[in-house]
């Protein structure tokens, strides 16, 4: 069953991501080490903000997590939280990702990306990709016409690199250096 979206959902959908990606203090809520915090702390801090135009429910983070393409929380008993694109810092599992990861990027950010690697910018993780798919609509959001990075996973372990689980879609790195990429050919 496909369910769509009401723009008030959206909207919540988007305080959600960034109450616990980037704000957590600014709500209220009591983050753990692994990110996760109080559903109803969630709800009631987003509630009393007051410059929203709805008043979340129980009931709409479920429509909403059901309605999401992309699996962006990862809800656990009566907690929740964001599985990747934080600024703050949280921890991790470290994991095994297949051999090959793809990263989608501007051309113009290829020569500097060669030179120190993927790093993760204004957030705390490089963000990488299973599947060319999703890598291409990421990179697209920065060029329209990207350039796909293919990440050698094994390589970059042996280089020390630490991989962790984003979701079943998404990887995260502190960093990829040079030596572990390539760029996808057509």
């Amino acid at each position: 069953m496909v369910i769509k979206m009401n723009k008030l959902l959206l909207n919540a959908s988007k305080e959600i991501s960034y109450a616990l990606r980037h704000n957590p203090w600014l709500y209220g809520l009591e983050m753990d080490s692994e990110g996760f915090v109080p559903i109803q702390q969630l709800i009631d801090g987003i509630n009393t903000l007051g410059e929203q135009d709805f008043v979340l429910s129980l009931d709409d983070i479920y429509t909403i997590q059901k309605a999401s393409h992309a699996k962006r929380w990862e809800i656990r008993g009566d907690t929740i939280r964001a599985l990747y694109g934080h600024s703050i810092s949280i921890e991790k599992m470290i994991g095994h990702p297949p051999s090959i990861l793809y990263h989608g990027t501007s051309h113009k950010s290829i020569p500097s990306i060669f030179e120190q690697g993927l790093l993760p910018m204004s957030r705390q993780y490089v963000h990488l990709s299973v599947d060319l798919e999703k890598a291409m609509s990421v990179g697209k959001r920065k060029d329209s016409n990207p350039v796909i990075l293919l990440i050698n996973t094994q390589m970059a372990m042996e280089h020390g690199v630490h991989f962790y689980v984003g979701n079943e879609k998404i990887w995260l790195s502190e960093s990829i250096p040079p030596s572990c990429l390539l760029i996808q050919s057509d």
